[in-house]
């Protein structure tokens, strides 16, 4: 094999496949990367078995001799980085691959290619198009949730639906649920999907590799795992098994409570108050009155702090308290300049509103008087 490459398209794609490729595994061959040269194109290749990714540069690209090299991902990644000139050479000889820009050049030990795992390119059979923007904005909008602590493994991703012109993400990690949904063609007739989760890591490597969010991308899903393509990219994560929550169940049909407020205000005012709470009583007390909402704080070793707002609210003069960290979590991705918060009781769930097809739900904390 050899080629010509511009250095910031090779660059560009190590760096997405190293966020793939684990920098320690029992198989070894699994630290490297595959580069494929054909045609007009040098394609990347690179999986932990959870995750794959096939990238490929097809511009500024010169394939002077066909051919595949597996070779250290983080190694290769480290000397394209370093490297000052502006085009990469790739060389193979015998056992090794040859890479050079300007004078500087590396000569680095290769792998047997035939060890590499198989990545299956992308089937557009079935596949579900949509525009890359609608995606990457569920992702943010809910993956924040999934948890990450060990349990429950099901929670450790979002869940997907696709059906009745809605693609809807879901996720959680017991204490919080973010919910959000987009409208999405399905007339094209493909089936509904079940509803799949996928891992969280998955979902955003998904996001990484949809540079540009006017482009129409592609989404397939099979029994055992989801894929993406994109114009350079096709990206695959394992789906995790297991069941995930009854989310529906969470969501409050009806409050008694109904407060609207300054999206942005609001977040400023939460992470002030929260300056003051500890560790060990990370918890913002909400107390409402008509026209009125003020925010405290306390832990032993800082002291209190509070904060005032004015605000919309149908209902009796009431409190609530919630870790603000999970709230402003949810408050850095609305969509709307107001948001609105509803509740029954101090020990029921909060809703956020936060744009017309976006619910976060948080569990409420018990503090003392």
């Amino acid at each position: 094999m050899k080629v010509l490459c511009a250095r910031e398209k090779l660059r560009e794609g190590l760096a997405l496949a190293n966020s793939v490729i684990p920098s320690k595994s029992p198989k070894a061959v699994l630290t490297n990367v595959c580069l494929i040269a054909s045609g007009d194109m040098l394609e990347l290749v690179g999986t932990d078995l959870d995750v794959s990714l096939r990238f490929r540069i097809t511009e500024q690209v010169k394939v002077i001799e066909a051919g595949t090299v597996v070779v250290s991902a983080r190694v290769l990644h480290d000397f394209v980085r370093d490297f000052a000139g502006e085009t990469v050479e790739l060389d193979t000889r015998e056992q090794n691959c040859v890479i050079k820009s300007g004078e500087d050049s590396a000569e680095l030990v290769t792998a047997d290619a035939d060890e590499f795992p198989v990545v299956a390119p992308f089937d557009d059979a079935g596949a579900f198009s949509l525009q890359a923007g609608t995606f990457t904005s569920l992702v943010n909008k809910t993956a924040f949730a999934a948890a990450r602590e060990q349990g429950r493994y099901a929670m450790h991703g979002v869940l997907v639906e696709i059906g009745d012109g809605l693609l809807k993400m879901v996720a959680t990690d017991g204490r919080r649920l973010a919910l959000a949904h987009a409208p999405m063609d399905t007339a094209s007739g493909t089936k509904p999907q079940k509803a799949s989760i996928v891992p969280t890591r998955g979902t955003q490597l998904f996001s990484r590799v949809m540079s540009d969010p006017l482009d129409q991308v592609k989404l397939t899903f099979t029994e055992a795992q989801v894929g993406v393509k994109t114009r350079n990219a096709e990206v695959f994560a394992r789906l995790l098994e297991g069941e995930f929550p009854r989310y529906a169940a969470v969501i409050p049909a009806e409050s008694k409570n109904y407060c609207e407020a300054d999206a942005s205000l609001l977040e400023r005012k939460i992470r002030l108050v929260a300056n003051v709470t500890g560790d060990e009583a990370r918890a913002v007390r909400f107390s409402l009155s008509p026209g009125r909402l003020e925010l405290s704080g306390h832990s032993a070793g800082r002291g209190e702090a509070h904060a005032f707002l004015q605000v919309e609210y149908k209902g009796t003069d009431a409190e609530i308290a919630f870790n603000p960290d999970y709230v402003v979590d949810g408050l850095k991705n609305s969509e709307s300049g107001i948001v609105k918060l509803e509740f029954n009781e101090k020990t029921s769930p909060g809703k956020f509103l936060l744009g017309e097809n976006y619910i976060y739900i948080v569990m409420p904390i018990t503090i003392d008087a």
